[in-house]
């Protein structure tokens, strides 16, 4: 394939292997505690270290990735202690983290609110060796984190009491989570972009429970998703010549859309087989009695 002979279309392939996933394989977690926008939060906040990076003259890659997990601390502690207010002081995180990011990046030498874009909306181009190794680097923690406390992870997202009663961590695990979700977010911004790597994170998950409701399944099929729609934004970003982030999440996107078109007859199927295997002197479901005794009440 030509475009395996450009060093950075290689960088960029890998990249986006790895944010393929990373993100569908913490997504799922907050699919589960009902936070699909918790990447987005995040990846507000984390404009703040891109300019801190550029103003600082370090890599925006490693300042982001610091600023996201102590904003996805943050943003814990708010939810934990927030209460009526918590959704004001998010928003002020959130924000302030734009803010941030636009003001020290305007503020460093010779920066200005274009140095942003890429990191925005991601960028082919942009994904330099040190950037791939960052990456790998940060993935192989998601990676580690997702599947080696998968059980535990998953109880808690599930049912933070029963964890709770069961003697896991809950609120250890809860920050875990925040954390990865931090991580993930700037391994994906040089590829999706900030703006846009929430919708990696929980469209693979959504498109995958149209097929399933196993976990194991929805964690396979989120993920190989996720790598196939990477993957073809990628390559059509090379060819076509358009952004990265946005042919990558329309990618994912039909793909939601193609696999719920197929999710309503392969239900259907299901139910004809589980009739079919059902003896013949089982009720099919519990009904209510059609008579009831002179002395039964209609009240609640």
């Amino acid at each position: 394939m030509e475009l395996l002979n450009y060093a950075f279309m290689q960088r960029a392939l890998l990249a986006a292997v790895l944010v393929g996933i990373t993100a569908p394989a913490i997504g799922i977690y907050l699919v589960q505690r009902r936070q699909p926008l918790m990447g987005d939060g995040i990846g507000h906040v984390a404009m703040t270290g891109v300019g801190l990076g550029f103003l600082l003259h370090a890599s925006p890659v490693w300042m982001a990735t610091a600023v996201s997990v102590l904003g996805s601390v943050l943003m814990e502690l708010i939810r934990w202690y927030g209460r009526t207010r918590g959704d004001i002081a998010l928003a002020m995180l959130f924000y302030g983290g734009m803010a941030g990011g636009v003001m020290f990046v305007n503020i460093a030498p010779g920066g200005s609110t274009a140095n942003l874009t890429s990191y925005l909306f991601g960028s082919l181009s942009t994904v330099a060796p040190s950037d791939v190794t960052a990456i790998m680097v940060l993935a192989a923690f998601v990676v580690v984190v997702t599947l080696g406390l998968r059980r535990q992870l998953f109880a808690v997202s599930q049912d933070e009491e029963f964890a709770r009663v069961t003697g896991l961590p809950v609120r250890a695990l809860n920050l875990l989570t925040a954390v990865t979700a931090a991580v993930t977010v700037t391994v994906a911004m040089r590829v999706v972009g900030l703006i846009l790597v929430s919708a990696l994170m929980v469209v693979p998950v959504a498109a995958a429970q149209q097929l399933t409701r196993s976990f194991a399944a929805t964690f396979a099929i989120a993920v190989a998703l996720g790598v196939t729609v990477s993957i073809g934004g990628t390559v059509t970003s090379f060819y076509q010549d358009v952004p990265p982030g946005a042919t990558i999440v329309l990618l994912t996107i039909g793909a939601f859309g193609v696999l719920s078109a197929l999710a309503t007859p392969l239900a259907r199927r299901r139910a004809r087989a589980a009739a079919a295997a059902r003896p013949a002197g089982d009720p099919a479901e519990c009904s209510i009695p059609a008579t009831r005794e002179a002395g039964d009440g209609v009240g609640v």
